[in-house]
């Protein structure tokens, strides 16, 4: 079986959940059940992912929980450009938060295709 926390991407997937969380903190708190969930959510469901498919049997099973992970990731993506539209972020944290997704999306589709 393999062991999570011994994998890059879920480091750096854990670690922009935290940072997501303490991002959303200053978000308006019309947003509580709004953006604000849905972007946790979508930040818990990349190392979640991660973490389920390195306790699965086969590497055609992990790679499916890495798409899924791969998915919540460009959701993220997507609910930061419009955090940042709406003028929730400011411009580092947004710029800051989009290269670290997009470097967890590479890391992600390499070590898909190193699964193959």
């Amino acid at each position: 079986m393999r062991d999570f926390r011994n994998y890059d991407i879920w480091k750096l997937s854990h670690q922009l959940t935290l940072d997501i969380y303490k991002c959303t903190n200053s978000f308006p708190k019309s947003e509580v059940y709004g953006i604000t969930s849905q972007i946790r959510r979508s930040s818990a469901s990349i190392p979640t992912n991660i973490s389920e498919g390195c306790g699965r049997d086969s590497d055609a099973e992990f790679r499916r929980f890495l798409t899924i992970a791969l998915g919540s990731a460009n959701e993220i993506e997507y609910l930061l450009i419009l955090s940042n539209d709406l003028k929730y972020l400011d411009k580092q944290s947004f710029e800051t938060l989009i290269d670290r997704v997009n470097t967890i999306k590479r890391k992600i589709f390499t070590l898909k295709q190193k699964l193959n």
